[in-house]
């Protein structure tokens, strides 16, 4: 007669019952992974503005009237004295040499030789204008009337200079504020002291340091 096995012992050898535990060995599952923030995902951060700035984060500007991005706009009085300036300086040839024109022609025998001088007078004033207005404030963001007075033209995307061609765009939309004068006017009240043409194209006119 075979002696039977307790219930902790295990089978003999040969046995065709599988080998029994008290209970069964306990594995502990592993911890989960926790994968660590990364850097760049979800919601951008915007640094700070420097201190003077007026601007926080990008798009929303905080200037008080007559600023724009911490740096003073040029005023009405500074902008209508660059104007003049620059209007003067291309007038210049166009006065030399188109009086004597009209004042032969007041006297009923105008000179065909003097009229050759008044043409001539008037592309000089518009070649003034083009190089000056145009081209040179165009790539500086200042004509000469500009630079006596310490101003810039720019963009206000960037702040940089708009280029030639747009400085004939924007002289061109100048007609508006010359309907009239109520584009001009209106810069004065302005809280960016800008015109018609500047709304248009998106400029400013900025009064810089000394």
């Amino acid at each position: 007669m075979s002696q039977g096995h307790g219930p902790n012992e295990p089978e003999q050898p040969g046995s065709s019952q599988p080998p029994q535990y008290d209970r069964p060995p306990q594995y502990d599952r592993p911890p989960a992974y926790e994968q660590p923030a990364q850097p760049g995902y979800g919601a951008p951060s915007y640094p700070s503005a420097p201190a003077g700035t007026g601007y926080g984060q990008p798009g929303y500007a905080t200037d008080q009237p007559g600023f724009y991005m911490g740096r003073p706009l040029a005023s009405w009085i500074q902008r209508v004295g660059a104007f003049l300036i620059d209007l003067l300086i291309q007038a210049i040839p166009a006065i030399i040499l188109v009086t004597p024109y009209n004042l032969s022609a007041s006297d009923g025998s105008p000179s065909a030789g003097l009229g050759i001088l008044a043409a001539l007078g008037w592309l000089l004033s518009l070649g003034i204008q083009i190089y000056n207005r145009w081209i040179v404030q165009g790539r500086t963001g200042q004509s000469w009337g500009k630079q006596a007075l310490n101003l810039r033209l720019v963009r206000m995307s960037d702040g940089q200079p708009i280029g030639p061609l747009m400085a004939f765009v924007r002289d061109i939309c100048h007609f508006l504020d010359g309907i009239c004068l109520v584009g001009y006017i209106y810069a004065a009240f302005d809280a960016r002291r800008q015109t018609f043409a500047d709304k248009i194209l998106n400029t400013v006119v900025l009064a810089e340091q000394r």
